[in-house]
């Protein structure tokens, strides 16, 4: 009877096991092209450990450890629609890539472990650019 259960864990592990192998691909995928779109498109400005301009009195906003950005909305509506001196790049992204790398600067630079989908990207697009503005962060 021992032999039978420790078989069944076994196999029951492996089943779970099975079923969490296409979710991690999937997230590390999305964090491979989170990244990807971040050092293209973002660290120019952001730089690469997202403090953005610091002391060099660039007005550049650091994205790591960013209070606004434990709103998801609110990241993706800055990326689609630009905010004060940033671009709007809703006609170079898509909305799967808004969608990665607002998931990667979340997990990457700051302590936000939910993702962004491509259907938050889709309903904040829908709804246009946010108003009023948060107001300013006195540590970005």
């Amino acid at each position: 009877m021992a032999i039978i259960i420790s078989v069944g864990l076994v196999a029951g592990t492996a089943t779970v096991r099975a079923q969490e192998a296409p979710e991690a691909a999937t997230a590390d995928a999305a964090s491979s092209e989170g990244r990807e779109v971040y050092e293209a498109v973002c660290q120019a400005c952001h730089m690469a450990d997202a403090k953005g301009g610091g002391d060099a009195g660039a007005e550049i906003p650091a994205l790591a450890n960013n209070v606004h950005l434990a709103d998801k909305d609110f990241m993706v509506n800055v990326v689609l629609n630009g905010r004060g001196g940033m671009p709007w790049l809703k006609d170079l992204l898509s909305h799967q890539q808004v969608a990665s790398v607002a998931t990667y600067v979340r997990r990457e630079f700051n302590a936000y472990p939910e993702a962004v989908t491509e259907a938050d990207v889709d309903r904040v697009a829908s709804n246009g650019p946010a108003s009023p503005a948060p107001p300013p962060c006195t540590s970005c």
